[in-house]
C-alpha cells in the first residue's frame, strides 16, 4: 500500500504535469497552415496555438507516390512539433486526396478520421481499402461523417463544416448571407456526378482571420471557372496576389507563371496578370529544367494571428511576406 508521503509525491507530480501542459501551449501563438506539395491532389496541416492539428487529405496513391506525400506530411507534422494528427477530413475519394492515408497512419498516430460517407464513384482498385484497410484505421480511432452545420473541436480554433455528400450548409455564417455581385450572372448546371461535388468544405476562424477550404467543389457549389474566376480574384479588392500553390502545372503546360505565384521557381515579377496557357520556354543553354516530379519538394507555411495579419512563408527560399488585415502587404 502507498505511503501518505508517496502519495502526495505523486499528487504533487500530477499537478505539476497538469501546470506544465498549459505552459507548452502557450509556446505557440499563430494558427499554422502548411501547404504541403503532394505534385497535385491536396494535403494541408492546421496547427492550433493550442496545438491541436486538423490535416485535410494525405495526398496520392500508389506505393510510390503515397509514400513520398506521406515523408513529406510526416516532415511538416514534425516541424509543426506534433506527435499525432487530431483530425483527418478526407475531402472526397479521389486517389489524390486520400490515397497516402494507410501511410501517414503509420508515421504519425491519427485520432479522429472524417469524411463525407460513402464514395459515390467507385473504382475497382479502391475497393479493398474501403472494405477493409480505412474501416481497420479509423476502427482503433474516432470515425465521423461530417453534414453541413456540424463542428470540428480545435481549441482556439471556430471550425465549422459548411459543405459535405453534395449538400451545403443553408444559414449564412455570421457576417455572410448578403449577394454576391460577382455572381449576378451565374447560372446552375446540371449536377456534378463525380466525387468532387461531394467535398467535406470548411470555414476556419481565428480571430479576425478566416480561411476556407472547400476540397474540390465545383460548379453549382464554387464559381471555379478559369480564367474568369482568376480576373475576379486578382482585381478584387483587399487581395494583393493570389499565389498557385495546389499545382504544379498550368493549362497543362510543365511551366507555371513567375512571380505572383509564391510556389514558383521564378521570383521575377510579371506586369499583369495571365490568364492563358503559358507556352514552355524555348530550348537553350539558360533555359529551366522542368519541374523534378518526385524531387525536393516544399511547403509552403502561413502564419496567422488573431488580429487577422498573416505570414506567407517559401520554405523553398525563405521568401516571407507579411499581410495587414486589409490583405494588402505590410512588407
Amino acid at each position: 500500500m502507498p505511503t501518505k508521503m508517496s502519495m502526495m509525491a505523486a499528487a504533487c507530480f500530477a499537478a505539476l504535469l497538469a501546470g506544465l501542459a498549459p505552459a507548452a501551449a502557450q509556446t505557440r501563438t499563430t494558427l499554422d497552415i502548411y501547404v504541403v506539395d503532394v505534385e497535385g491532389g491536396n494535403a494541408t496541416l492546421f496547427v492550433s496555438p493550442s496545438g491541436q492539428s486538423v490535416l485535410i487529405d494525405t495526398g496520392n496513391v500508389a506505393p510510390e507516390a503515397a509514400i513520398r506525400d506521406a515523408e513529406r506530411i510526416a516532415a511538416a507534422a514534425k516541424d509543426a512539433r506534433l506527435t499525432q494528427i487530431d483530425h483527418l477530413i478526407t475531402t472526397h475519394w479521389h486517389g489524390d486526396h486520400f490515397g497516402g492515408m494507410t501511410e501517414v497512419a503509420k508515421r504519425v498516430p491519427i485520432r479522429d478520421y472524417i469524411d463525407h460517407g460513402p464514395n459515390i464513384q467507385p473504382v475497382a482498385a479502391f475497393d479493398e481499402f474501403f472494405a477493409k484497410a480505412y474501416p481497420a484505421l479509423y476502427g482503433a480511432a474516432k470515425h465521423t461523417v461530417a453534414k453541413p452545420g456540424d463542428t470540428v473541436a480545435v481549441a482556439g480554433l471556430d471550425w465549422r463544416i459548411v459543405s459535405a455528400a453534395g449538400a451545403v450548409q443553408k444559414t449564412p455564417l455570421a457576417g455572410g448571407g448578403s449577394a454576391n455581385a460577382s455572381c449576378a450572372a451565374f447560372k446552375p448546371q446540371d449536377p456534378d456526378p463525380t466525387e468532387n461535388a461531394q467535398s467535406v468544405g470548411s470555414i476556419v476562424t481565428f480571430g479576425k482571420f478566416r480561411v476556407a477550404h472547400l476540397g474540390d467543389l465545383t460548379w453549382n457549389n464554387r464559381k471555379g471557372a478559369v480564367p474568369e474566376s482568376m480576373k475576379t480574384l486578382f482585381s478584387s479588392p483587399g487581395i494583393e496576389d493570389v499565389w498557385q500553390i495546389h499545382f504544379s502545372q498550368l493549362s497543362g503546360q510543365e511551366y507555371t507563371v513567375p512571380g505572383m505565384f509564391i510556389a514558383n521557381g521564378i521570383d521575377a515579377p510579371l506586369s499583369e496578370m495571365p490568364v492563358q496557357p503559358i507556352a514552355a520556354p524555348p530550348p537553350g543553354p539558360n533555359t529551366p529544367p522542368p519541374p523534378a516530379h518526385n524531387g525536393p519538394a516544399y511547403w509552403i507555411k502561413v502564419s496567422a494571428q488573431q488580429d487577422g495579419t498573416f505570414t506567407v512563408t517559401n520554405a523553398r527560399n525563405g521568401f516571407a511576406k507579411t499581410y495587414g488585415m486589409n490583405g494588402r502587404g505590410t512588407n
